[in-house]
């Protein structure tokens, strides 16, 4: 083997690691590892016997290669962040939306690439690339429009998102898509109105696609028809609705919903098809055409360029680039007479795409793109030329069985492999999966994506597309309804989940059924692991990163409680759905009991969610239809004693309801196990507060989750000299507008001796009752070099654009 054959493999060994880093080394290493590359790979195209030294010297060289210009590209735009002193204040910009605006409830998002920025009359610099928002309060909009030039005034922010385990990084997708910072449109009475510049017409892709996207919804009434619609012909995979996505997961049909490989490669086929007759036709009238270019050549490439358009107009996403890239090489090594093995052509297919975006290596869809392919080929179930040329010798209905079975093997093929990636990326693998792709493959495949396409050159069309995908979710509604559908199990560790890929691949290999079964083996340990819980009488709370709100997870040996459920963000989006209930099937919870403090949106908003996912734990809170919280109630699990404080009987109506403001019914929570105790108690007020110390003067806390996000109205100086508190927690959002915490209740928390965490700079914030005086911070230990650094203590601001892509 040739040393640059062993090159491939180190370029994806070497992005991985780089991507690995904390933090960037200096410039200056990067730019010496491209050097040290190009010595190796000479000195192993002169080693003459070759062999291992050379492989291994290929190998090192592809690692270095890659690994030093991805920490070039990535020094480079670090250093065209935004400048931390330009956040929060008055800019105005100019320049240009840069790519298909997305509608959401309440707002519309967009890119925008800046020409120039000025405060206060002085230019400043700012990132070319920025993430805005607009936000509505009543009405449609502006008309946002790709290609479009505006000046506008906007506030912005570095990006910033949550960090918890398992969970969505904001912070890497904002920095692989370019974008420097996020902010939103300022559209007060006080600022001046944004300013149409005229239309550049720089974009005419993205002003196409989102031409066509518009002309689905005018012509789709459903919704949810002209979401999936919206997502197969232009890419816009934010049209469908979260639950529907949330079904598309739990039947296993998402990646059909999106522009897949499958249907780059069928629209590829049938370009060069009708290139290829074309072509023949044209040389009737044109004799010198297949002089000047065979048919062959003009339908292969005519088809890679045609495949390349399509993947281009939805969006160019990671399965589309990856299709077209082995399209291409494929075509060019066949009209060259030439075949690889489809070990390098898969290979040398992901080196492109990572030459393109090197962070594509942390997204799913690479991951599932590529182990679905490489399985299909490692199993044996892609047809041969040999295959092929049999095929066509035989009856039409014999070579439809064919086809049907073929396809039976290929989805039973890839769903049993790659139910363990699942499981690693989503934690969650789909039972009904293989049942639902057996109908939804060439239901979208044959039906769907066609009339979709050519619903561009017929509208009409899209009525017939709609009913086709209408008649789906009929039959997804039914499979997903199920209770079983979905296998839900904790994210394992990557050596786990490694040695499950492993079998699960073993498992479709065309080897003796002896060694088959050996997979099972490997996948067994996968399944049946389960993450570490406290050790009996211990417990630990993690106060999880949802932002300006609250949500807290406690743990005993053998059981859990969820208090709160985090924020809600805007119409259909909440934390409950987007963090809390994901976190929570990763960890391998499934809480006991919910505690919702009160009724404020930002401790209940994600209620809603956290029941549908668990409707058969017990439920305590201080207003709405289930149990009230009362003090004196209490239970004791695994040894430790948890009991309710406040509100009392009293402080309750008739009907129910409190008595008192809603931050004042707040249900105050005590967790003990003899030698350490937690206090939760939501945002409840100063006043009660010193109510409940004077009438507890006896009770201790070892750890303080801060009452109302460390509000000035809170932490009352009563109640932290009764409790005591050695560490607090402190949940608030990264520059939220009402400046928490307070620097008032920092400042008691200093004077007494107490070390707290804010999860703007920490994330996740997990302490424990064996380790008392240590907090672990997930923002700590997961860092990254595009994570945001952290946020100062207080620092105000009145617009939030912390929106989820």
């Amino acid at each position: 083997m040739h040393p640059v054959w062993a090159a491939l493999p180190g370029v994806v060994l070497g992005v991985g690691l780089q991507l690995q880093q904390a933090a960037l080394w200096p410039v200056s290493v990067y730019l010496t590892m491209p050097v040290v590359a190009l010595l190796l790979m000479w000195l192993a195209g002169r080693c003459r016997r070759g062999g291992a030294p050379a492989l291994l010297a290929g190998l090192l060289a592809g690692a270095l290669m890659s690994a030093g210009v991805t920490g070039l590209r990535a020094a480079h735009q670090l250093a065209q962040g935004l400048p931390p002193g330009l956040e929060g204040t008055d800019l105005v910009v100019v320049g240009e939306i840069a790519a298909m605006p997305q509608h959401g409830a309440d707002s519309d998002r967009f890119e925008f690439h800046v020409d120039s920025a000025v405060r206060d009359g002085q230019e400043v610099r700012v990132p070319p690339r920025l993430l805005l928002s607009d936000f509505r309060t009543e009405g449609a909009g502006r008309d946002w429009r790709a290609g479009d030039a505006w000046r506008l005034t906007v506030r912005l922010r570095r990006p910033h998102g949550a960090s918890n385990p398992h969970g969505f990084d904001r912070e890497r997708w904002l920095w692989e898509q370019g974008f420097g910072a996020t902010g939103y449109v300022r559209a007060t009475a006080r600022d001046p109105a944004p300013v149409f510049l005229g239309a550049r017409g720089w974009h005419p892709v993205e002003r196409a696609r989102q031409a066509v996207s518009e002309r689905i919804v005018a012509r789709v009434g459903d919704v949810r028809s002209a979401g999936v619609l919206q997502a197969l012909v232009v890419g816009d995979q934010g049209a469908i609705e979260r639950g529907d996505w949330a079904l598309f997961r739990t039947t296993g049909i998402a990646h059909l919903l999106s522009v897949s490989g499958l249907h780059v490669t069928m629209f590829a086929w049938l370009a060069t098809a009708l290139i290829g007759r074309g072509w023949r036709r044209l040389a009737r009238v044109w004799p010198g055409a297949l002089m000047a270019l065979p048919a062959p050549v003009a339908a292969g490439w005519g088809g890679v360029l045609m495949a390349g358009g399509y993947a281009l107009f939805s969006g160019w996403g990671v399965p589309s680039q990856r299709t077209v890239l082995m399209l291409a090489t494929v075509v060019g090594l066949r009209l060259g007479a030439r075949q690889w093995p489809w070990p390098m052509v898969w290979l040398l297919a992901m080196v492109l795409v990572l030459g393109l975006d090197p962070w594509a290596l942390l997204q799913p869809g690479f991951w599932l793109s590529f182990v679905a392919v490489g399985i299909l080929f490692a199993s044996g179930t892609q047809a041969t030329d040999r295959d092929r040329e049999a095929s066509r010798q035989q009856p039409g209905w014999r070579r439809l069985a064919g086809a049907g079975l073929s396809m039976v093997r290929e989805q039973a093929v890839v769903t049993l492999a790659l139910a363990p990636l699942g499981l690693l990326l989503f934690g969650q693998a789909s039972v009904v999966g293989l049942l639902a792709n057996l109908v939804a493959i060439p239901w979208v495949t044959l039906a769907v994506t066609p009339l979709a396409l050519l619903g561009v050159l017929l509208p009409p069309l899209w009525d017939l597309a709609a009913l086709a995908v209408q008649g789906l979710t009929v039959w997804l509604d039914w499979l997903g309804g199920f209770s079983w559908a979905a296998l839900y199990r904790p994210v394992p560790p990557l050596p786990l989940a490694v040695l499950g890929i492993a079998g699960g691949v073993l498992l479709v290999l065309r080897l003796p059924w002896l060694l088959r079964s050996a997979g099972l083996l490997l996948m067994a340990p996968l399944l049946l692991w389960s993450p570490p819980r406290p050790a009996p009488g211990a417990f630990d709370v993690m106060a999880i990163d949802v932002g300006q709100g609250s949500a807290l997870l406690l743990r005993t040996a053998g059981h859990s409680l969820l208090y709160d459920t985090g924020p809600r963000y805007g119409p259909g989006s909440d934390a409950g759905d987007r963090i809390v209930v994901p976190l929570l099937r990763a960890l391998g919870e499934r809480p006991d009991t919910v505690v919702v403090s009160h009724r404020d949106s930002d401790h209940s908003g994600g209620a809603a969610a956290v029941r549908a996912a668990w409707p058969a734990a017990r439920w305590l809170a201080s207003f709405g239809e289930g149990e009230r919280c009362l003090a004196g109630q209490h239970w004791t699990w695994d040894g430790v004693h948890f009991e309710v404080l406040h509100p009392s009987p009293e402080h309750y109506g008739p009907d129910g309801e409190g008595r008192l403001s809603t931050n004042a019914m707040s249900c105050v929570l005590r967790i003990d196990n003899g030698q350490r105790s937690a206090w939760l108690s939501g945002d409840l007020d100063a006043e009660r507060e010193t109510r409940l110390s004077m009438a507890h003067p006896d009770l201790r806390a070892d750890l303080l989750v801060a009452p109302h996000h460390g509000s000035a109205s809170s932490s009352a100086p009563v109640l932290l000299n009764s409790l005591q508190p050695r560490t607090v927690l402190i949940q608030s959002g990264y520059r939220n507008r009402f400046g928490h915490p307070a620097p008032l209740v920092l400042d008691r928390y200093r004077a007494r001796g107490m070390r707290w965490t804010n999860t703007p700079q920490c994330g996740a914030s997990l302490w424990r009752s064996d380790t008392p005086d240590q907090v672990s911070c997930h923002r700590d230990e997961a860092r990254r070099y595009w994570n945001h650094p952290g946020a100062p203590d207080s620092v105000p601001d009145d617009g939030d654009d912390t929106g989820h892509p």
